[in-house]
């Protein structure tokens, strides 16, 4: 039987149940279009679903996955860019008030910068050269921990790439504009799986404290 098949039930215990409870706020999304307030930029692990981990309806979440939740510096060149794509349709069509960069432990993506197998480095492949956007994060943290074991220099790269992306956030001008005028506000989180816990990082301290 195909894994899909799964997923066919889900739909049916979804119509039938969570669609026909809130049947209303779904019709309403469907005539309306959406209006969510908060975009995430978030990891396509399949175990960090952003409206999961944060407990949110539809159509509250404008979300933005990629390999490691990164985000790439703006730039006008050549190239597909579906990341900047999305954040340009979230800033300045939907007008989002806040944008999340959404990081997590034991990202796999991280881990192929820290540690590039073979596979990673092949020349057709893509994530190497994706993963060249967190190189800064990468190098700052083997300069400062080099005596600190693997998983702890994982989780700090992890954290260290969050910061990378809000840096590159305020790269996009349209960004950076709604910033300083205060229509934007822009956060660094970090989910430790591990203990469920959710951490914010602090622009002033410039450290990741424990929010929830």
């Amino acid at each position: 039987m195909s894994a899909t098949h799964e997923l066919v039930e889900g739909f049916r215990r979804f119509r039938n149940g969570r669609y026909a409870q809130h049947q209303t706020l779904f019709e309403q999304l469907a005539a309306r279009g959406q209006a969510p307030r908060i975009l995430v930029v978030s990891c396509c692990d399949s175990r960090v679903d952003p409206a999961v981990v944060t407990d949110s309806a539809p159509g509250e979440l404008f979300i933005i996955r990629n390999v490691a939740n990164l985000v790439p510096p703006y730039e006008r060149g050549g190239g597909l860019h579906g990341t900047s794509a999305a954040l340009e349709f979230g800033v300045c069509e939907l007008g989002v008030s806040d944008i999340i960069v959404l990081g997590h432990a034991h990202c796999g993506g991280v881990r192929a910068l820290l540690h590039p197998t073979q596979s990673d480095k092949r020349q057709d492949g893509f994530i190497n050269d994706w993963m060249r956007v967190a190189e800064h994060a990468r190098n700052r943290v083997l300069a400062r921990s080099q005596d600190i074991s693997p998983d702890a220099q994982q989780r700090a790269c992890e954290m260290e790439a969050i910061r990378v992306s809000l840096d590159n956030l305020l790269t996009f001008p349209w960004i950076l504009e709604r910033v300083m005028r205060k229509e934007l506000r822009l956060h660094g989180w970090y989910f430790d799986m591990d203990k469920v816990e959710l951490f914010a990082y602090d622009m002033t301290q410039e450290r990741f404290e424990l929010l929830a």
